[in-house]
């Protein structure tokens, strides 16, 4: 079962922000290290991920318009991870010392709501098979800035066969291999870059095996 994606309408009091920076797809926002600023995301899409060691990408989760990350700087904890901008992107970057108990609070209930879509994507890896954890990946994108309704009213994903491997923890000949089933079954059609989601009943049943 999918999550409510919805956010509050509420945000953190703007003094607390140092500034508002937009991103181009592709381009690295933050290193692994010291961490000393909270990150908001205003609009676009941002991929949190890491590198195993050999040097294959996981991808730990997307961080969508109105959510948060880089809160390990709450609690003066170094970063073990790589953010990047997936679309053009604008982030607010948001002073820690300057929150209110009213600010904390916020970003508490939006950090439980992100755990709570972590504990939702690791149970999908470990306990699915791929061709779950990529139907279920593919509709968790369905509701984001890499989608888009096409005239038809089937929505289209821009997403590479190398980043689903990278999102579901598989590697890319074996991600080709179930999209090509799915294709078969009229489940989804593929193109370079670009994914259609052409039943998405039939996607969501898949998801739940």
């Amino acid at each position: 079962m999918l999550l409510d994606r919805t956010t509050d309408s509420k945000t953190i009091d703007k003094h607390t922000f140092v500034d508002t920076v937009s991103h181009r797809p592709g381009s690295v926002i933050l290193y692994p290290g010291k961490s000393e600023m909270l990150y908001r995301v205003a609009s676009g899409l941002v991929r949190i991920h890491t590198m195993d060691d050999d040097g294959n990408g996981l991808t730990l989760r997307y961080v969508r318009p109105g959510d948060y990350f880089g809160e390990e700087a709450l609690a003066g904890l170094n970063r073990q991870y790589f953010a990047e901008a997936v679309t053009d992107s604008t982030v607010d970057v948001i002073n820690p010392a300057l929150m209110s108990a009213e600010d904390n609070l916020l970003v508490t209930t939006h950090l439980v709501r992100t755990l709570e879509r972590a504990y939702e994507s690791i149970y999908r890896l470990v306990g699915k098979r791929l061709r779950a954890r990529i139907a279920g990946e593919l509709l968790e994108l369905k509701d984001t800035a890499l989608a888009t309704v096409q005239p038809s009213g089937e929505t289209m994903i821009y997403a590479t066969h190398d980043e689903l491997a990278a999102a579901v923890g598989s590697v890319r000949e074996t991600v080709t291999k179930v999209v090509g089933e799915l294709s078969r079954e009229s489940v989804i059609s593929a193109g370079y870059g670009k994914i259609t989601l052409r039943d998405e009943k039939a996607l969501a049943r898949i998801a739940a095996e």
